[in-house]
């Protein structure tokens, strides 16, 4: 058996992260490593049992990891920039553009396609929801051990977002 880890490493970052979202509902904490190691992971499994739709996917997430970087879209220090929620919504409308205007698998065209266009069209209500409580404390109801309900609260506020994705 061979077993394959894909980490991403925190560099002894997070604490200060943490008190930053405790204390300004602002996450700075950056992704980038989690998208690559996703890409990656399902590239990995393209290959290793010949899958074709986890090939396109791990293709499409090296799109929308590129596209994170091109237009700048990586989270920011300072409350009001974009944070770890805007920079995953930005990665999502990537990801689903990309396999919406791929040519290799009408049915991942057919499901995403749909779904790029809605999280294109609602973007400034999306990302107003996803910026309304950024500035003020946000209470996760513990540090080491958080109150689940709370949490996702403060990690999930737009619920045009969820909709959207609930569509998956």
């Amino acid at each position: 058996m061979v077993v394959v880890l894909f980490e991403t490493g925190a560099g002894g970052s997070a604490p200060k992260h943490v008190q930053q979202l405790a204390q300004e509902n602002h996450l700075r904490w950056d992704s980038l490593g989690e998208f690559c190691a996703l890409g990656e992971s399902l590239k990995f499994l393209a290959e290793t049992k010949d899958n074709d739709k986890a090939r396109i996917l791990g293709q499409a997430v090296d799109h929308a990891t590129q596209g994170i970087l091109d237009y700048n879209k990586s989270p920011r220090a300072k409350v009001g920039e974009t944070d770890n929620r805007s920079s995953h919504y930005f990665f999502a409308l990537y990801w689903a553009q990309a396999l919406a205007t791929q040519n290799e698998d009408p049915s991942l065209i057919a499901k995403f396609a749909p779904i790029a266009s809605a999280l294109q069209e609602y973007e400034a209500i999306i990302l107003d929801e996803l910026a309304a409580d950024e500035g003020n404390p946000a209470d996760l109801g513990g540090y080491y051990l958080t109150d689940t309900q709370k949490t996702e609260s403060i990690m999930r506020p737009s619920q045009t977002l969820l909709r959207i994705l609930g569509s998956l």
